[in-house]
Order: structure tokens, then C-alpha cells, then sequence
């Protein structure tokens, strides 16, 4: 999906950039954090939904010098040399996609008689270089380990334009891609699918798919208490968009998160 993992993935970013600031700033290594917060979401209600709906969603983020965990990512952790190189391995769970309107996953009655797409076990790869302190670059892969749905891949730029004590400004621009497997899990629909739904048969080709540019403003109260406002875009090419499921191949989401830091 392209909506409510990116949209929070952005939150937890947003959240843990001051305190990366800070590490990146100070020899010593940091002592173990905990992060708990909470994050509204208005997004799409499935990748190409033509209707929106409101999640509330934990943030949980806990991490002991190079290792994490993190609600939305899962459990990992990370090295980092002093160019600015980065390498970050996790192992984590998606949530699929329901066939009827869901309050905790993306899904919608529009798609009645596809199915569902079930839950799984993901470990994730991501390799990026901070470039400098305000531009960063990341290429990420996602493979599902309980489940055969195909490969996610995203490639992002982050810059950040703006940041004082207090608050941060990011935008962050990715490419989307997935294998033939991921594509037609997503955005497909099989002649099984088809003949239990109103759609008809679609074989999505593997590749590129979309884009997703999230603008992100942080704002630290206090050494413990941070919010984040993120307003995100995505928009979907023809392997996708050309998908009968697709109703919008564009839309757009808001996300608002309180956190403490203890």
C-alpha cells in the first residue's frame, strides 16, 4: 500500500529527526530511549481508493544504541559509518487488504468478491547515505516472509530545508516499484477474481508503479513532548492506475502525532 504505512513511516521519521540530530552531533553514544504517541490519519481507504476514512494509530519506538523497535518498521537494527553511510535491516508485519470497509487496515466494500490479501511477516532492507545534514538518500526493499506476495521496492530523497532547536521542516520525494508478484497482489485481477467481482481480468506488469512526496513539520515542546503534522501525496502510474480496482490514480492524506519521549 501507498497510503496509511508511508504516511506513518513519515511520522515515525519525523519523530526520531531531532533526536538523530542530536546523536549525529554528540560522540557519545546515546542512552536507550522510549517513545510512546498517538497518530490520526486520514487516507485513502485502500492504494487507488476513491474514499477516505480516519485511523488512530499507536506510535511506539524504542531503541538501545543500534537497535530498535519500532511500531510501523517492527523489530531491527541499524549501522552507521561516519561518511554518512547507513545500512538498516528489519522484521516486521503488514497488515494485507480487506475486501470490505475495515477501521484497522486499508480495505473497502468496492472491492467485494476480490478477497483478501492476508497479513504478513516482512523483513526490509534499506541502504542510504546522508549526504549532508539536511540530504539524504535511501533505497529500500520489502520481502514478505509468510506469505508469496512479491517485492516492494522505494528509492527516496529527503531534504531538509529548515530546522532550529525547536522545529524541523522535510520533504521527502520516493519512487515506487514492485516485482510482477507484489503488482498483481496489489493491483491485479485474476480470472478466479474477476468471476466473483465486477472487475474485470487485469495482469499488472511489474516495475515502476508510483510516487509518494510527503511535506513534514516536527515541532518539539519540550525535551519530552514532539508533535508532527505530515501532508502527503501519492500518485499512481498506468501499472497501476489502469488496474479496474484503481478508482483515483492520485490522492492524498493528512497526519497528525503527539509523542513523549521518555
Amino acid at each position: 500500500m501507498i497510503t496509511g504505512k508511508i504516511t506513518l513511516h513519515m511520522v515515525c521519521f519525523s519523530l526520531g529527526l531531532s533526536a538523530a540530530t542530536a546523536i549525529a552531533d554528540e560522540s557519545a553514544t546515546p542512552p536507550p530511549s522510549l517513545t510512546l504517541g498517538i497518530a490520526g490519519i486520514n487516507a485513502p481507504r485502500y492504494s487507488g481508493a476513491d474514499k477516505q476514512h480516519w485511523q488512530l494509530m499507536p506510535v511506539i519506538q524504542t531503541r538501545d544504541g543500534a537497535f530498535f523497535f519500532d511500531s510501523l518498521k517492527g523489530i531491527g537494527y541499524d549501522l552507521q559509518a561516519d561518511n554518512g553511510l547507513y545500512l538498516e535491516h528489519t522484521l516486521g508485519y503488514g497488515l494485507g487488504r480487506s475486501d470490505r470497509k475495515s477501521s484497522w487496515r486499508d480495505g473497502d466494500d468496492r472491492l467485494r468478491g476480490m478477497g483478501n490479501i492476508d497479513a504478513t511477516v516482512n523483513t526490509a532492507l534499506a541502504a542510504g547515505w546522508s549526504v549532508t545534514p539536511w540530504f539524504v538518500v535511501e533505497g529500500k526493499a520489502t520481502l514478505p516472509l509468510s506469505d508469496s506476495q512479491g517485492v516492494q521496492y522505494r528509492t527516496s530523497v529527503t531534504l531538509i530545508p529548515w530546522q532550529t532547536q525547536d522545529d524541523t521542516v522535510a520533504l521527502q520525494v520516493a519512487g515506487l516499484a514492485g516485482d510482477a508478484r507484489y503488482m498483481n497482489t496489489w493491483y491485479g485481477v485474476s480470472s478466479g477474481q474477476s468471476a466473483h467481482s465486477r472487475f474485470e481480468r487485469y495482469n499488472a506488469a511489474g516495475g515502476f508503479y508510483g510516487t509518494d512526496t510527503s511535506l513534514t513539520w516536527s515541532h518539539q515542546f519540550t525535551s519530552a513532548w514532539a508533535a508532527s503534522v505530515i501532508g502527503d501525496y501519492t500518485w499512481l502510474d498506468k501499472h497501476a492506475s489502469d488496474s479496474p480496482i484503481v478508482a483515483r490514480h492520485n490522492g492524498t492524506s493528512a497526519t497528525l502525532a503527539l509523542s513523549y519521549t521518555f
